[in-house]
This record gives structure tokens, sequence and C-alpha cells, in this order.
């Protein structure tokens, strides 16, 4: 039996949703290792994050070249959306495709959401962290301003060492 394009194109789908379930259940963990204050486990989400992002972009970049193949097969340009070519693929496979396009754009959407509220409640444990530093330490650190207006702190003093004894 021969596979047919959309075929291999729906297939490509199934697996780039997967990759992006897995993803958002990696931020939903790491938000929960967020609000835990475990910060291995927040760095352990991290990296398993990188990881499932780079196999989700690679994922996604299978199932571009198989929409290209397939356009440029039906005499389209290779840059052509699958959407615009669903008139092309046979009338029984139109819904499959659209209902697994529509689910994966709506996932894509949730993992930006959540990934965009992780990076904040990052961004403000290290601004909190900071501004427990400088109280503890304020002549230790310079705030300097980019020209955007972002503020960056320097330390003034290399880090103070503690000896055992003993």
């Amino acid at each position: 039996m021969t596979t047919t394009h959309w075929e291999f194109i729906a297939e490509s789908l199934r697996q780039e949703l997967a990759d992006y379930g897995g993803l958002l259940h990696l931020f939903e963990a790491q938000q929960r290792a967020l609000f835990d204050r475990n910060p291995d486990a927040v760095l352990d989400c991290a990296a398993q994050i990188e990881c499932q992002a780079a196999a989700l972009a690679e994922c996604r970049d299978r199932r571009e070249q198989a929409v290209a193949a397939f356009a440029v097969a039906q005499n389209r340009p290779a840059t052509s959306t699958l959407r615009s070519l669903l008139p092309l693929i046979e009338s029984e496979a139109r819904p499959l495709l659209e209902a697994l396009i529509n689910e994966v754009n709506a996932l894509l959407h949730r993992v930006r959401r959540t990934s965009r509220h992780n990076h904040t409640l990052l961004s403000r444990a290290v601004e909190v962290h900071q501004d427990v530093l400088q109280q503890l330490r304020p002549n230790a650190f310079t705030k300097t301003y980019s020209a955007a207006g972002r503020v960056t702190i320097f330390s003034t003093r290399a880090p103070s060492t503690l000896r055992a004894a003993g």
C-alpha cells in the first residue's frame, strides 16, 4: 500500500501535536516547580524544554517539507500553506487535515501563552532576588540604563567567599 501525500502530512501533524503537547506538559511542570519554589526542578524542566523544543522544530520542518513537496507536485509554489492546499486533497481527507491544523494552532497558542507566563514568573523571581541582594549589600551593585530604557545591574565587588574551618 502506498502512502499518499496527505497521509504523510496527517501523520506529521499528529506528531507535531504530540510534540506540542509534550512541550505544554513541560511548561506546566516548570510552572508547578516555580510555585513550589523548587529551583532544581525549574532548571531540570528548562533543560527538558530545550530538548523538546528542538525535537518539535525538527518535526515541524519535516511537516513543512512534506507540505512543500505536495505543493510542488500540484504545480503550486513550495511556500503554499497547507490550508490553501486543502481543496487539492481528496474530499474525505479534508476534515481530518482541517481538524489537525486547528488543533496544532490551538495548542501552539496555549504553549506560547504558558511560555510567556513562565517567562514572566522567572523574570519576577530574578528581580526579587536582585532586590534582596541589593538590600543586603547596597554598595555592591550599580544600576545602568540602556538607550532602550532597560536596567542592568552590575556587581561592583567580587563575591565574598566563605572559608570552612576544620
